[in-house]
């Protein structure tokens, strides 16, 4: 097994997102602020898809595999250091959409694709557990449906039109990234 020396992320590449949303006057209404959050949280799903794939393809280990996924999860989900209010509460939504993807990467790694549903099936199981304030189990399913978006299943969309818009919609957005980072993990340029 062929380590590569890429590094997969590191808390720099983290703290120059972070510095470069603390320059900008971020507005949620505003398409270019909405861009940079995305482009944020797609080079986050870039990093955990090259992790996977790595690992998929037998150049890391499960060992390697679990340990980078967990360094860049600590990065990530840490609490920012951030000023503005609103700037904070919209890098907690980008934190949010990527907690279903750090645990799906992990539990891929640990014990492969979840095979009782697909992603839609544990999508709206999902759904339906958080609306019942059941958020362990919410997280749960929709961890298995990113086991499956790894495995190359699609994430449609449209279905978080149809279920009311919470946690799970927020993870399904992250799934989406994940989804698309998969199929084309080009780097997203911090500058």
């Amino acid at each position: 097994m062929s380590e590569p020396v890429e590094e997969f992320y590191s808390a720099e590449r983290w703290q120059n997102w972070l510095d470069r949303l603390r320059d900008e006057d971020l507005d949620p209404e505003d398409e270019d602020s909405a861009r940079l959050l995305l482009n944020l949280q797609d080079d986050v799903a870039i990093a955990v898809a090259k992790i996977v794939t790595a690992y998929d393809d037998g150049d890391i280990d499960a060992e390697r595999a679990s340990e980078e996924l967990e360094e860049i999860r600590e990065i990530v989900l840490s609490e920012p250091d951030v000023e503005d209010e609103d700037t904070e509460m919209l890098l907690d939504g980008v934190q949010t959409s990527l907690v279903c993807v750090f645990y799906a990467a992990e539990q891929f790694v640990a014990d492969g694709v979840a095979d009782e549903a697909d992603v839609e099936g544990y999508l709206r199981a999902a759904a339906d557990a958080e609306a019942e304030d059941d958020l362990d189990r919410a997280l749960g399913l929709a961890v298995c449906a990113g086991t499956r978006v790894i495995d190359g299943e699609a994430v449609d969309m449209d279905v978080a039109e149809e279920i009311e818009y919470g946690l799970v919609t927020e993870w399904m957005n992250g799934l989406d990234s994940l989804e698309s980072a998969l199929a084309d993990p080009e780097v997203v340029e911090e500058d």
